[in-house]
């Protein structure tokens, strides 16, 4: 019996879903002679585009495949003329009248959606999203014309947030700014900023941090607040000149965390181990990705969201480097990479599958989310009982370099440290230069404790006279070679504070 052809293979999926039977009185779909001969193909493309993804095949025959055949069959017209939005959602209304478990049906949308993802991305419509701003979680309780001044004020720094964070900056844009007028608002009678008086702020502060806040957190506030005052400046409003000088609070000076050398080689031979011992090409996929994030936060001290926006054309591994584009302060850098960072991202990319941009990290047919690298990466450091962080790991990077004695100049231009003072935290943090120059001087110290008396002690004033006295006598051309060593011993029982030799004064006086 020969095997069904692709056409037929999703005729069947159309005809009886996932479980072998149409719901009552439900329409029967036709059969393959109205299927287009396009739709056939792209459901071939989309099963390569699903297993290039990481998607397992029993999943992607049980379900993804199944609700792209229900979606195109009971349309029965070309894939380029279907609605994405109306017309897709047929098949889950197919699905609902089945009347199976709500799980179940929770799983056909989310299907639905990824093979809507994938007709964007065959369309080319790859644009961002922005999802509306919950008005009534930020926006009650605040004045009319401040609203439309923080919706001003949030067009203008959006032109300096990266797309794929947009929606994310615009929740904590709202979140911080909002906060502290909210709080104002309620409690006094606010018409205009001049309204806003010093020790309003002041009591803020001091409700925030009674409440348990931290002392970065209400610093943040009040850096967001004076930033916003100056743009209110801007626009012609009169700002109380008592606001522009607002102190903040004192924070502690703490030290960058780091990791040693021998919990590095944990993490390191963890995800080693997994990339060689994977029974799948899942799994094989996911464990290069993330053996591939580590080396580039730990052996180049990338940020999270400079891996996470990391593209294809940045990468340059035949000279062993990568460009960093747009990273924290809208700057490029180059950054290099070692062997093994150049050997993991190449294994990794030839596994790396298709999606909807040139991303060099995907999971799922989607740019990787910094959240998913943050828990795989806090997930390995688990598993052999490190903790560790993606900025940690950038930390370790910044300490190793300095204790291999590379220079804290060129260490702050491989970060992209603004001001040197930056990258020379990490000297305070762990200098091995000074911790070797430390215990070599104590050692020494010890050495002359335990040889006891007879070790040369720091020489007084009184001492260092009588050694200048010694040395221009030494020094006279036509003293005999006994009054010489005389000399010498001399100097030798001041240094080392030994009882002085009996020599003759007659022998240290000058030959004629």
């Amino acid at each position: 019996m020969s095997a069904p052809t692709a056409a037929e293979r999703y005729d069947r999926a159309l005809l009886y879903g996932h479980t072998g039977r149409l719901p009552p009185g439900y329409p029967r779909p036709q059969p393959t002679t109205a299927w287009p001969a396009e739709n056939v193909a792209l459901l071939e493309q989309y099963r390569e585009w699903l297993e290039s993804g990481g998607n397992s095949q029993h999943t992607t025959t049980q379900l993804y495949i199944p609700m792209a055949g229900h979606a195109l069959g009971l349309n029965l017209k070309p894939h380029p003329l279907l609605d994405l939005d109306a017309d897709l959602e047929q098949a889950l209304d197919y699905v609902k009248a089945k009347r199976l478990s709500a799980e179940w049906t929770d799983m056909c949308r989310n299907a639905l959606s990824k093979f809507r993802c994938f007709l964007r991305q065959q369309r080319g419509q790859i644009a961002v999203v922005l999802r509306p701003l919950n008005r009534a979680r930020y926006c009650d309780g605040l004045p009319d014309w401040l609203v439309a001044q923080l919706e001003h004020y949030q067009r203008i720094m959006q032109r300096n947030w990266r797309p794929a964070r947009i929606n994310e900056q615009i929740m904590r844009f709202w979140g911080t700014h909002a906060r502290l007028w909210r709080w104002l608002c309620e409690r006094y009678a606010i018409t205009s900023p001049a309204d806003v008086k010093r020790q309003y702020v002041f009591d803020y502060v001091d409700t925030r941090l009674a409440a348990g806040y931290a002392v970065s957190s209400v610093n943040q506030d009040l850096r967001a607040f004076h930033a916003f005052l100056l743009f209110l400046q801007e626009q012609d409003y009169q700002i109380p000149l008592a606001l522009l000088h607002l102190p903040g609070l004192k924070q502690p000076d703490q030290l960058p965390r780091f990791l040693t050398d021998e919990q590095v080689a944990k993490l390191r031979d963890d995800l080693e181990r997994r990339v060689a011992e994977t029974t799948s090409p899942v799994q094989r996929r996911d464990a290069l990705l993330d053996r591939a994030a580590f080396y580039l936060l730990w052996q180049s001290g990338l940020r999270l969201g400079e891996v996470e926006e990391l593209r294809l054309e940045d990468l340059d591994l035949s000279e062993r480097r990568l460009t960093v584009r747009q990273g924290k302060g809208r700057k490029d850098r180059t950054v290099y990479l070692t062997d093994a960072t150049a050997r993991a991202l190449q294994e990794y990319l030839a596994v790396r599958g298709m999606g909807p941009t040139d991303h060099v990290f995907l999971y799922r047919n989607q740019p990787v989310h910094k959240d998913l690298l943050h828990s795989r990466i806090k997930a390995a450091g688990a598993r052999v009982g490190v903790k560790v962080s993606p900025h940690r790991l950038r930390h370790t990077c910044a300490t190793q370099l300095l204790n291999a004695g590379c220079r804290v100049t060129s260490i702050q231009r491989l970060l992209g440290h603004q001001r040197l003072n930056s990258t020379m935290v990490y000297a305070r943090a762990h200098d091995q230069t000074v911790a070797a120059d430390y215990y070599t001087a104590m050692s020494l110290i010890e050495k002359n404790l335990a040889d006891g008396p007879g070790v040369a002690a720091p020489v007084i004033a009184a001492e260092r006279a009588q050694l200048l006295e010694l040395a221009d006598r030494l020094a006279e051309p036509r003293v005999s070679r006994a009054a010489r060593l005389g000399l010498v011993a001399q100097i030798r029982s001041v240094l080392c504070r030994e009882p002085p030799a009996q020599i003759a004064l007659a022998s240290l006086a000058p030959t004629w």
